[in-house]
């Protein structure tokens, strides 16, 4: 009996944050009325999950976070050539990023729990741009700290700014990533 109140609770726990990641991209000030009501479920049902905005905003944030975590790990970046990684990386990075734009690209809560995913994140990335730079993809003297934040940026402008009429979801998270990676690897200059 336990157990099936406790996948009652999963459930009722993912259909609200996938219900405030909905409504809140279309309104950052949506009451938690309204996301329970997106949802299908009442009020009293999401404050017993989430005490108020903010501890749905942070579960927001780590789920999200998460979701990019388990996204890199499912691309296998230690496995194949850098650049075969890192493309398999940016476009599961493109999946889960389109589906999470408002936690993703809003400044949401950053608990403890979050900025250490945060951190995983960055690690998994640095730990891929070396390989690549071991491969030879980029100069021996790159500063990865600046590379990755510039992979960062091109990753959002793909989908921020890319077919801006389309949704995200829609998006071919594959045509982003050759772009990304593409732009990152050689900018807008001629190849030699």
């Amino acid at each position: 009996m336990g157990r099936a109140l406790r996948a009652d609770a999963e459930r009722s726990v993912r259909a609200i944050l996938e219900a405030a990641e909905r409504v809140l991209a279309e309104d950052a000030g949506a009451s938690m009325e309204q996301i329970a009501e997106a949802a299908g479920l009442t009020r009293i049902t999401v404050h017993r999950r989430f005490a108020n905005r903010q501890a749905l905003l942070e579960a927001l944030s780590v789920s999200a976070k998460q979701q990019l975590i388990d996204a890199i790990e499912a691309a296998r970046p230690e496995s194949g050539p850098a650049l075969v990684a890192l493309y398999r990386v940016t476009a599961n990075v493109l999946r889960v990023k389109s589906t999470w734009r408002f936690t993703l690209s809003h400044a949401t809560a950053h608990t403890s729990a979050a900025a250490a995913l945060w951190g995983e994140i960055n690690t998994h990335t640095v730990v891929l741009l070396n390989r690549a730079q071991r491969e030879g993809l980029l100069l021996p003297d790159a500063d990865l700290e600046w590379t990755r934040r510039v992979y960062y940026a091109l990753i959002s402008e793909a989908l921020n700014g890319t077919d801006a009429d389309q949704h995200p979801a829609t998006q071919d998270a594959d045509a982003l990533a050759t772009l990304v990676i593409d732009t990152l690897l050689h900018g807008a200059g001629p190849r030699g």
